[in-house]
C-alpha cells in the first residue's frame, strides 16, 4: 500500500518521465560500472582504489537487481481502491511519508483500545496483541487478535479511522464549506434583481438543473419533500467523485468506489421508497393488476414485484461502485505499463511511457465527465423509484386546467364570431 502514492503520481507526465528516467539510470550505471579494465591498467591501479572497485560492484548489481525486480501490479492496483490504516502520501527512496491514523478498537478480552496506526510499525507489527492480517488470510488487511487459546485470528469490533473514513470527512467538510459559502451571497444580495455569477452561479445553474429537470419531473407533486435528500446525494457523489481523481492529499482515495459507501447510499434510498410509499404502491406489489391466474394460486408476480424492491437499491449500489472501481484500476493500469516495460530497452519503454501519458490524460478527461454522469443517474434513478411510490395518492394526480365558461351576456358575441370564421 506504501508503494500506492508511488503510481498514483505517475498520473503527472512530468513525475511518469523523472520516473522511468530513474528506474532506466541504475541499469547504465551498473553496466559501466562492470566494465571489466585493460590489463595494463589493472596493474597500474593502486590497492586502495582495487578494494574500492568491488563494493562498487556489488553496489550497482543491488540497484540493478532492484531495477530489474517486476512491478507488482497486484499490490499497487488493489493497494489503491483498498482501505488501509494509514494515509501514504508519497515515496522517496526508503523514506515513505505516511500520515497515521487513530485505531480504535474493542477487544471481547481486553477491552478498549486506542492508539496510532504508526505504533503498529514502530513495534514490528503487532501493538498491544493487535496485528494487520497478513496476505491469505481470511480478514486480510484487517486489524485481528490472536486468541490465547487456539491461536487463531479473531476480529476486533473495529471503529477506527480508516483512509477511506478520513476522506470521507474531510470531502463532506469541503461540501459543507462550498454550500454554506454560496449560501452566504443569497444572504447578502436580492435574488430578485441581482444574478449571481462565477461559482456561486455556476452551483445555482447546477442546482436548478437538478431539482427541475430530474427531481420535479420525476417525483411529481411531492418532490419538496426529497428535494433536500436527492440534491445532497447528488452533491456528495459529485464532490468525491471529484476528490477521488486529484492524485495529491487531500485526494486520490477510493470513497465512491467502496461498496459500504454505495450500500449506505442505497439504503438511504430503499428506505425513502419504501417508508413513504403510498397505499397504491404496496397494493401494486402484493395484487398487481395483472391477469388473475399469475396471482393465484401460485403469487408469481407478488414475489417478482417484492423481488424488485431489493433489486432497485442493489442495481444502484453496484452500478455506482462498479463505475468508480474501473475507472481507478484502469488509470493505474496505464501508469503501471511504464514501470513494467522499464527493462524492456529505453525504445518500448519510451513509447510506452508517451502512449501512457497520453492515455491517462484522456482517462482523467472521461472521469470527469464520469463523475458528473454517475452522480447524475445515481440522483435520476432515486428520484424514479421515489415517484413511483408516490403515484396513486389523492393529492398526486395533476388536475388539468378549467376552461372558464362564458357567461349569458357573451353568448350572442361568441355566436356572432362562430358566424364569422364559419363564413
Amino acid at each position: 500500500m506504501r508503494c500506492s502514492a508511488l503510481y498514483k503520481s505517475a498520473q503527472s507526465v512530468v513525475l511518469l518521465l523523472t520516473a522511468s528516467w530513474l528506474l532506466a539510470a541504475p541499469v547504465a550505471f551498473a553496466q559501466e560500472t562492470t566494465t571489466v579494465p585493460a590489463a595494463g591498467q589493472e596493474s597500474a591501479a593502486p590497492e586502495a582504489e582495487s578494494a574500492a572497485v568491488p563494493a562498487a560492484v556489488q553496489e550497482a548489481t543491488e540497484m540493478q537487481s532492484a531495477a530489474e525486480q517486476p512491478v507488482n501490479v497486484k499490490e499497487v492496483v488493489f493497494g489503491h481502491i483498498g482501505d488501509s490504516y494509514e494515509w501514504h502520501i508519497t515515496s522517496w527512496g526508503n523514506h515513505h511519508l505516511t500520515i497515521p491514523l487513530p485505531v480504535v478498537v474493542y477487544s471481547r478480552t481486553s477491552g478498549w483500545h486506542c492508539f496510532l496506526s504508526s505504533r503498529l510499525e514502530e513495534q514490528g507489527g503487532s501493538y498491544e496483541g493487535f496485528s494487520i492480517a497478513p496476505e491469505g488470510s481470511r480478514y486480510e488487511g484487517k486489524l485481528v487478535e490472536h486468541d490465547a487459546a487456539t491461536g487463531a485470528e479473531v476480529r476486533p469490533i473495529d471503529l477506527s479511522l480508516t483512509k477511506v473514513a478520513t476522506a470521507l470527512l474531510l470531502n463532506s467538510l469541503l461540501l459543507v464549506v462550498l454550500i454554506l459559502g454560496v449560501s452566504r451571497w443569497y444572504c447578502c444580495h436580492d435574488a430578485q434583481t441581482e444574478a449571481p455569477g462565477g461559482f456561486t452561479g455556476a452551483v445555482e445553474m447546477l442546482v436548478m438543473t437538478i431539482h427541475d429537470d430530474v427531481i420535479k419531473s420525476c417525483v411529481g407533486p411531492h418532490y419538496a419533500r426529497f428535494a433536500p435528500y436527492l440534491l445532497t446525494a447528488f452533491f456528495f457523489i459529485f464532490i468525491n467523485n471529484l476528490m477521488g481523481l486529484i492524485p495529491l492529499f487531500p485526494g486520490g482515495a477510493n470513497v465512491t468506489g467502496n461498496i459500504a459507501i454505495t450500500f449506505v447510499l442505497a439504503l438511504c434510498t430503499f428506505v425513502a421508497v419504501n417508508c413513504f410509499g403510498t397505499r397504491h404502491y404496496w397494493k401494486d406489489i402484493f395484487w398487481p393488476d395483472v391477469p388473475l391466474w399469475l396471482k393465484v394460486p401460485l403469487p408469481i408476480m407478488p414475489v417478482i414485484e417484492l423481488f424488485g424492491i431489493f433489486t432497485k437499491p442493489f442495481a444502484l449500489m453496484i452500478r455506482l461502485f462498479a463505475n468508480m472501481m474501473a475507472g481507478h484500476m484502469a488509470m493505474l493500469v496505464l501508469s503501471c505499463l511504464i514501470f513494467i516495460t522499464a527493462g524492456m530497452g529505453p525504445v518500448l519503454n519510451g513509447s510506452m511511457t508517451v502512449a501512457s501519458v497520453l492515455f491517462n490524460i484522456f482517462m482523467n478527461a472521461l472521469e470527469l465527465l464520469v463523475a458528473f454522469i454517475q452522480a447524475y443517474v445515481f440522483t435520476m434513478l432515486s428520484a424514479v423509484f421515489i415517484g413511483m411510490a408516490q403515484e396513486g395518492s389523492e393529492s398526486s394526480c395533476v388536475q388539468e386546467p378549467q376552461i372558464p365558461t362564458a357567461s349569458r351576456a357573451q353568448e350572442p358575441q361568441i355566436s356572432q364570431i362562430r358566424t364569422d370564421v364559419h363564413r
